[in-house]
């Protein structure tokens, strides 16, 4: 029986830590050595983290990850298993090119053949795109190997791999998490499995890079499009399975398309690796880990963004305005389960427009998930600065100056503690928000990380509400819930005195951000046309705030900053 034991270690490096990634890389090869496998694959540039950006253009760094390369061909000189690792080629130029390695040398090496320059992937930039596809032979197996975007199309190298007679596709990914994209991938994958009659290992990379987040989930599929295997979502992960490819063969002779297809594709590169020997393996069967709701999916990646941000830029500690509100209130209990209670502190801030309530509502929160607390009252603060610009102000009525001073000195406050004990400000802003611009420059978007800029308001309340389910009991008061939102910055104050009720504000941002609807197509889904007008004038109006926001967990399809690039000057009026 021809079989093949396969390992995915989805891992999570840190982008530039050479000396981390192969260390970690190196423990992973030991752990399958031990069980005996044939093939262990790392995820796309592992060694050097995704994506390294920039980093790409300095000549040390891609000197530095083949000496890193070089070192993973020493160690595992005696090892039994092949080793395939993503890392940057040089020759003429650079390459994504995954390393084939077995016996203390390189076999072989595959380079990346379609280089995504969309969403937040800029690969043109940086690479040159692979020539032709290769196969490998180990024992009386063959597989190929390609690299994230060349399995999405359908004529990409895993077919011609399969028609040159590959029994399996090894997949090497780092797939950028968004809500919904699991299943695109799983179907995607499937049906080239299917399609190509051979099986797929996918491995995905898992952790968090700046706004990215990475969720793993490695795959294998076999040739009926059948999920065998899949691993852990948003956790490092060795996926073992032992694989039955006798049903490849079978499935060919059933399909004569196979053949004429096979006589119009050019025969590629064969590299042979070793012999093995198979005798005496106790079969590992593939586990398939659960998949998890939308609510729980979501607030993983914000945990695992928030987690990795916070300790790869060598933070301990996070300040959290506690207003008593649904954001806040959320972002707390995000960082409570990405970083240990006893690193997360509040800092409740009342003004005299503050309600009683609210600061009730940010106590108990506060009691609920064991954090420390700070309160430091602003209504003198606030007293003092308009004392002082009174003569200037004169004849003027209250608008939102005042307002946003208070924003400020709130943000002045975080601010000065995160400087005076080194912790990090997480802002507590959210997508509808950050949308229209209903957010304070150096107020409340002071801070060095925002860990829910990508979730709309409709949906921090559906995160929020899972927050008290998966507990199974009251984390976030039943009150903030209940109560409107507002920025309490003035009396009686509500968020829907300038916005339009969430419920309909986040159908409209989302046509208009997200699915790139125009004006007109928008109008034709039934809202009002002077709403829709003012909701993408605020939308329009307020690029340069989001320009200098902090950086925040990609969630949604189509983000603010990499995804999603508008000039701020800008006059066109799309009605």
């Amino acid at each position: 029986m021809r079989s093949l034991r396969i390992a995915l270690a989805q891992i999570n490096p840190i982008v530039g830590d050479f000396k981390y990634n192969t260390k970690k890389i190196l423990e992973y090869t030991e752990k399958a050595e031990e069980n005996d496998v044939d093939v262990i694959c790392f995820p796309e540039l592992v060694l050097t983290g995704y994506p390294p950006e920039d980093l790409l253009l300095k000549p040390q760094f891609v000197e530095d990850n083949i000496a890193a390369l070089e070192k993973i061909v020493r160690k595992t000189k005696d090892f039994n298993s092949v080793s395939i690792v993503g890392y940057v080629d040089a020759e003429d130029d650079i390459y994504n090119a995954a390393a084939v390695i077995h016996g203390g040398e390189i076999k072989g090496v595959y380079r990346k053949m379609f280089l995504p320059n969309y969403s937040v992937f800029d690969e043109e930039r940086y690479f040159q795109a692979g020539k032709e596809p290769n196969l490998f032979t180990l024992g009386d197996v063959n597989f190929g190997v390609n690299i994230c975007e060349d399995i999405r199309y359908p004529d990409g190298p895993g077919h011609v791999q399969a028609l040159n007679g590959a029994d399996i596709l090894i997949n090497i990914s780092s797939s950028p998490y968004h809500a919904g994209k699991r299943e695109f991938r799983k179907t995607m994958l499937s049906t080239r499995a299917s399609d190509y009659a051979v099986f797929i290992a996918y491995v995905n990379l898992v952790g968090g890079q700046d706004e990215l987040v990475f969720d793993g989930g490695s795959m294998i599929f076999d040739s009926d499009g059948k999920l065998v295997a899949q691993a852990k979502i948003f956790e490092e992960d060795l996926l073992i399975a032992d694989l039955n490819l006798e049903s490849v063969l079978r499935k060919r002779l059933h399909d004569p398309r196979r053949r004429k297809e096979k006589l119009k594709v050019p025969e590629i590169p064969r590299i042979f690796i070793c012999d093995r020997n198979r005798k005496g393996k106790s079969k590992i069967e593939g586990r398939i880990e659960e998949d998890l709701s939308s609510e729980e999916e979501i607030f993983r990646a914000l945990v695992t963004g928030t987690r990795d941000y916070v300790r790869k830029n060598g933070f301990s500690k996070v300040l959290i305005g506690l207003s008593g509100g649904i954001d806040s209130s959320l972002v707390a209990a995000i960082a409570v389960e990405a970083l240990g209670s006893e690193n997360v502190i509040g800092v409740l801030m009342p003004s005299q427009f503050t309600s009683k309530s609210s600061v009730e509502d940010a106590e108990k929160l506060a009691e609920n998930l064991g954090i420390r607390t700070i309160k430091i009252e602003i209504s003198r603060i606030f007293e003092a600065y308009l004392e002082e610009l009174k003569d200037v102000f004169e004849g003027r009525g209250w608008d939102s100056t005042e307002e946003n001073i208070q924003a400020r000195i709130r943000g002045n406050i975080l601010m000065a503690i995160s400087n005076k004990f080194g912790y990090l400000v997480l802002t507590t802003g959210n997508k509808s928000e950050m949308s229209v611009g209903y957010a304070t420059l150096y107020g409340d978007m002071a801070g060095g990380f925002a860990v829910i800029k990508d979730v709309f308001k409709t949906m921090v309340y559906r995160i929020a509400r899972h927050v008290n389910e998966r507990a199974g009991r009251e984390i976030i008061p039943e009150r903030v819930f209940e109560k409107p939102p507002s920025a309490e910055l003035r009396e009686d104050q509500k968020d829907e005195d300038d916005l339009p009720p969430y419920s309909i504000l986040d159908q409209i941002l989302k046509a208009y951000i997200e699915e790139d609807k125009s004006y007109h197509e928008i109008l034709a889904e039934g809202f009002d046309e002077e709403l829709v007008k003012k909701v993408i004038r605020m939308v329009d109006r307020n690029e340069y705030k989001r320009r200098q926001a902090p950086p925040g967990i990609k969630i949604t399809p189509r983000a603010f900053g990499k995804d999603r690039r508008l000039p701020i000057t800008n006059r066109y009026v799309p009605w």
